[in-house]
């Protein structure tokens, strides 16, 4: 059966390692019958949450617009979301954890689609210690539970750091194969 598959993405470099992941992903579950969209976090402009808990009080997700309102349709009618994104600073970048804390809109408007989705993660860093990968893992996976998101996989990709670095490495196949499991 078909899915909708949001992926969204956090890196600033266009062609960096965890894109270049998300591109294999996203072309292989395409190529298996599934509607796939990619969203670049890094090209929205974004505020970040106020915790003011109005969201939907003016007829949007989130009472301070910005690009969140723009993609939080696309957000609600995915059957699956894959986050892409390398570990900056051993945590989430900034970009696509604006995106993450503005998904508290839906909680607070009650948006039932929101909730029981399926997820993926695909991550990688610098250093060789994959202990570092837990600054993006630890939060994924206790947002999904939270969420009551079924983690399909993870692609966890130590090691990693120039442009071009993920072809020393199985992380462009680990990807395309995750979308196997979609």
């Amino acid at each position: 059966m078909s899915k909708k598959i949001l992926v969204l993405t956090g890196s600033a470099r266009k062609d960096g390692n965890s894109n270049r992941m998300a591109r294999a992903f996203a072309d292989a579950a395409a190529a298996n019958g599934n509607e796939v969209k990619v969203i670049d976090t890094s090209k929205l402009k974004l505020n970040f949450c106020h915790a003011c808990q109005t969201c939907y009080k003016t007829g949007k997700p989130c009472s301070f617009d910005d690009d969140f309102n723009t993609i939080a349709d696309d957000i609600l009618a995915a059957d699956a979301l894959v986050f892409s994104c390398p570990v900056y600073w051993y945590s989430v970048p900034s970009q696509i954890k604006a995106v993450v804390d503005k998904m508290f809109s839906f909680v607070i408007g009650e948006k039932e689609e929101f909730f029981g989705k399926e997820c993926a993660l695909i991550t990688c860093c610098e250093e060789d210690d994959a202990a570092i990968l837990d600054g993006v893992r630890i939060p994924f996976e206790r947002t999904a539970a939270l969420n009551k998101w079924t983690v399909v996989g993870e692609v966890l990709v130590p090691g990693v750091f120039s442009v071009g670095d993920i072809d020393r490495t199985d992380g462009i196949a680990q990807a395309a194969a995750l979308a196997e499991k979609f």
